[in-house]
């Protein structure tokens, strides 16, 4: 069966957020990410901002080199992570094969589902109509065979585009004579060592095939393939039970030795982490703390013992983890857990057993919020001191 996968691209999403929530920046180089005076890089601009040459990843120093009179601003995850969510529910209604590259984009593998709503073109529509009467934000939707067609679609016809590339053919019709950038996976060392040698479009790797694959050996033979238009790569819907490890870090806009504020960070990025496990039902038992101080040294320290996947208990063995660090100004922090298993079985002592009651109390009050969380999003729901903590870390970045 021929596959057909819809590749998902919310336009300019962070900037988008901010013009929506605030008319009077629109038609403005609005520059999302560090502000001048910090060290940093571009999250994201509105495309008046790209006109001066201003990119995601860019050092904010470069940004405001090319562009001093934009406007600069702090990203603010929260209220974008809220519109991410409520546009994953959009292509939830389409397909249950879906691949979150970001909280921006996806890929959609729309074959055993195009018939029921009238084919792909009308499921790219639906879902831009749907995107913008739902948020306020427009996106970019490409319709391929594959996920590099379908990528390269999204791409095309930026922003608010609608774009198909249906076969090999038109693939290669469309990327022969660009930059050889344009296949799927080619990063800047990789186009380097290509344009070194005298390959520096879609043509040239077709037409020196040898040379590619002499310069990059199997790598090459799968760039060679993807100019060719062959793709097999699946849709991969992420599921935290296969993943060997999940993670998150925040890194500060200031070096800080203020362990009280570097806890209040640990405990954003548990409850993060723990909603994730909570909604997959799974339980780690390895808790790593990841510190990386203001010279840049970079350290670990962790802890393995009974499952678990609430945000308290992470939360409080990484402070434990984190207390036993040198106190000197850190630059980054961040939770990594792994040893998932799908039970919380533990062996019970004779005073557990006092206490299982209490426990599956505890356990019923964590599903009813869980479903609350499921239903409403996962900012339903805040302790005392998930809130203190939010507020006075928004404060400081």
């Amino acid at each position: 069966m021929d596959r057909k996968i819809i590749s998902v691209d919310m336009d300019a999403f962070y900037a988008s957020v901010e013009i929506r929530d605030n008319p009077e920046l629109r038609g403005k180089p609005l520059i999302i990410g560090a502000l001048p005076s910090e060290r940093g890089v571009v999250s994201t601009c509105s495309y008046e901002a790209r006109k001066f040459g201003v990119r995601s990843a860019m050092s904010i120093k470069d940004a405001y080199r090319l562009c001093p009179h934009g406007l600069y601003m702090h990203p603010n995850p929260h209220k974008y992570k809220k519109a991410s969510e409520t546009v994953q529910k959009i292509w939830m209604d389409y397909t249950d094969l879906i691949e979150f590259i970001s909280l921006d984009e996806g890929f959609m593998d729309i074959t055993g589902s195009e018939a029921l709503f009238g084919g792909a073109r009308n499921i790219g529509t639906a879902i831009k109509e749907r995107t913008k009467a739902e948020t306020g934000l427009t996106c970019s939707v490409g319709i391929g065979y594959s996920i590099m067609s379908a990528k390269l679609a999204s791409e095309e016809k930026k922003p608010d585009g609608l774009f198909e590339i249906p076969t090999p053919a038109a693939l290669k019709a469309l990327i022969i004579d660009r930059n050889v950038r344009t296949i799927y996976g080619v990063g800047p060392k990789t186009a380097e060592r290509l344009q070194n040698a005298g390959i520096s479009t879609v043509r040239d790797v077709l037409l020196q095939k040898d040379s590619v694959i002499r310069l990059l050996g199997n790598h090459g033979q799968g760039i060679i393939d993807l100019a060719e238009g062959i793709d097999d790569r699946r849709v991969t819907p992420y599921n935290v039970a296969e993943a060997k490890s999940i993670s998150r870090e925040t890194t500060f806009q200031k070096d800080t030795d203020d362990f009280d504020y570097l806890k209040d960070a640990l405990l954003l990025l548990a409850k993060e982490l723990s909603l994730k496990l909570r909604m997959d039902d799974i339980f780690i038992r390895t808790v790593t703390l990841k510190v990386k101080y203001a010279n840049m040294k970079l350290i670990t320290r962790s802890k393995t013992g009974e499952a678990i996947n609430g945000a308290r208990e992470i939360f409080q063995i990484a402070a434990d983890l984190l207390n036993t660090v040198d106190k000197r100004p850190i630059r980054l922090v961040g939770i990594g857990l792994s040893g998932f298993t799908d039970t919380d079985y533990k062996q019970m002592s004779l005073e557990d057993m006092g206490s299982h009651q209490a426990d599956e109390r505890k356990k019923a009050l964590d599903n009813a919020l869980l479903g609350l969380q499921r239903r409403f999003g996962g900012g339903i729901i805040k302790t005392g001191d998930e809130i203190i903590a939010e507020r006075r870390f928004k404060d400081e970045v």
